[in-house]
């Protein structure tokens, strides 16, 4: 017997969904950079489409734990040409506010319903989507400052790159501790 509502398990079923494509759209980004030699940028891609997987397996988890068997989803191609960087991080900035949204009304439907271990499942989610959405504005910032054709992409470059290397040491240190 599941301890989840149908409302709350075809929400978390969906979650799964934003998440798996989450992971591909960044995946392919992380190769449309590479195409343009931002490997930089490769790299920042390449981590998120890891840490989008994670978020997914994590729900994966709480579903199976909470005696549901979560439903593994047909994942939609993920859009392929781009211009311009800054059109891929706005991009990815949509994408994010529409996980944002996603975990938002769980964490409202959980809270009419009084699904309090969803409810606090959840609450790290929305820790990790403040987070996200942050650094999308932060580079996004960073390309209207540094502008993003020619040779300003060897800088957008070096700076997403930096900015990966960052976080990449911070989850080290979370993991450690």
């Amino acid at each position: 017997m599941a301890d989840l509502s149908t409302k709350i398990i075809q929400l978390l079923d969906s979650q799964i969904l934003n998440e798996s494509y989450a992971s591909n759209f960044y995946l392919a980004l992380s190769y449309w950079c590479d195409d343009q030699g931002l490997k930089g940028c490769k790299s920042f891609f390449l981590r998120q489409s890891e840490e989008e997987r994670i978020h997914m397996l994590k729900i994966y988890e709480y579903m199976s734990e909470m005696g549901v068997h979560p439903t593994t989803p047909a994942i939609e191609q993920p859009p392929m040409n781009y211009t311009k960087i800054k059109e891929v991080f706005e991009k990815v900035f949509e994408q994010e506010r529409s996980v944002t949204k996603a975990i938002h009304e769980i964490v409202r439907v959980s809270t009419e319903e009084n699904d309090y271990s969803t409810l606090n499942f959840m609450q790290w989610y929305i820790s990790e989507q403040r987070e996200e959405e942050a650094v999308i504005r932060d580079i996004i910032d960073k390309i209207k400052v540094i502008g993003d054709g020619g040779q300003s992409l060897y800088y957008i470059d070096k700076e997403v790159d930096k900015l990966n290397l960052q976080i990449q040491a911070a989850e080290g240190g979370e993991e450690q501790a």
